[in-house]
């Protein structure tokens, strides 16, 4: 018999859409012998979510996607390793540290200077759509 998707519905009214357990009517979430274990994941998950938002807040910690929140990082890792007791350890996470920084002043100087480039050169970033650049129309 094949196996198909769970039986129950979401909040919404919804089917689940997730497949069932092997010789089941639903899925891991909705099956009733493992209500226990999926509370307490979704209480795992919401502890996690607040400790991530509530570190985010004390450190002032962006989107580390950015070269700005990449720096504010590495600069809240070297603060706090500076602070632990004198290693090798922690000397060598302070030189990772130094030589990332390096790495995220470089990305912010070529960011920078192809920003310039782009507006030296009339590129319109808004109307850049693909992988081809779009040049502003010349006159003849």
């Amino acid at each position: 018999m094949p196996n198909r998707g769970c039986t129950a519905t979401t909040a919404d009214g919804k089917p689940c859409g997730s497949p069932a357990l092997r010789g089941e009517p639903f899925c891991n979430m909705h099956h009733p012998d493992h209500a226990a274990e999926v509370a307490e994941a979704r209480r795992l998950g919401g502890l996690r979510r607040r400790k991530e938002a509530t570190l985010a807040s004390v450190y002032d910690l962006g989107d580390p996607g950015t070269i700005e929140g990449a720096a504010r990082l590495l600069h809240i890792a070297a603060i706090e390793t500076l602070a632990l007791e004198n290693s090798v350890a922690r000397n060598r996470t302070l030189v990772a540290a130094a030589t990332a920084s390096v790495r995220v002043i470089e990305a912010a100087e070529l960011e920078a200077r192809i920003a310039a480039l782009e507006s030296a050169a009339g590129l319109d970033r808004a109307r850049h759509q693909g992988d081809e650049p779009v040049f502003p129309e010349s006159a003849p």
